[in-house]
């Protein structure tokens, strides 16, 4: 139920403004966190059902949401939060499990838009570089495209399983999600399977009780 930061320089723990070195205000496990463009600011999706904005010496800024809130936030698990990488255009997209996503005006932590069409919740979310766009996807095995702009859905992809993540190509238009036994690749443009990019276990699992490890 604490957010911690690092300096990667030392790999010590940074010390916050009360003295503590982690961030406290969670009641539940925080299932993600991410840092701004300018590197000022942080979000925390939690299973307490809230969104926090921190600075980094550990004060938090702003509390979206909460069980039996009355705000926009979300209403289950807060899995996957995200900033917009382009400083201009200051958003921040949260996913959850009642099935939403939310885009976030980072100036006033106000809702811009609700987007809906997952049948089951929502495990990531994740922002393309330019901004222009944001996927989503999670239990229904299906990754959603949106405009990140006039927040409307643009067009899904079916990955044939649940999606534990996803990302953007940093150089190419490409989205990658990774399935519980699969990494899948598409090219955006054409709306086609890049590559399946699947691990042989062989016969190692084989009448064992383990499960296999999974794409995360």
């Amino acid at each position: 139920d604490t957010v911690r930061l690092w300096d990667l320089t030392n790999g010590e723990c940074a010390q916050t403004f009360d003295k503590k070195k982690h961030f406290e205000g969670h009641n539940k496990d925080v299932l993600s966190v991410a840092f701004s463009a300018d590197n000022r600011q942080i979000i925390s999706g939690s299973r307490d059902h809230t969104i926090r904005l921190w600075n980094t010496r550990g004060q938090c800024k702003y509390i979206i949401g909460g069980e039996g809130s009355k705000d926009d936030g979300h209403k289950d698990w807060v899995s996957s939060v995200r900033f917009s990488p382009n400083v201009d255009f200051p958003v921040f997209v949260s996913g959850g499990w009642d099935k939403r996503v939310k885009v976030w005006n980072l100036t006033n932590c106000k809702l811009m838009y609700n987007l809906i069409g997952h049948k089951g919740y929502v495990s990531t979310v994740t922002v393309a570089p330019d901004s222009s766009l944001c996927a989503s996807g999670g239990k229904d095995g299906v990754a959603m495209l949106w405009d990140l702009k006039e927040g409307k859905h643009l067009y899904s992809l079916e990955a044939g399983a649940q999606i534990n993540s996803m990302c953007f190509s940093p150089n190419r238009y490409w989205l990658c999600a990774a399935t519980p036994d699969t990494i899948v690749i598409w090219d955006l443009e054409s709306k086609q399977v890049v590559d399946r990019l699947v691990v042989d276990w062989g016969e190692k699992y084989q009448g064992r009780k383990a499960t296999k490890p999974q794409c995360t």
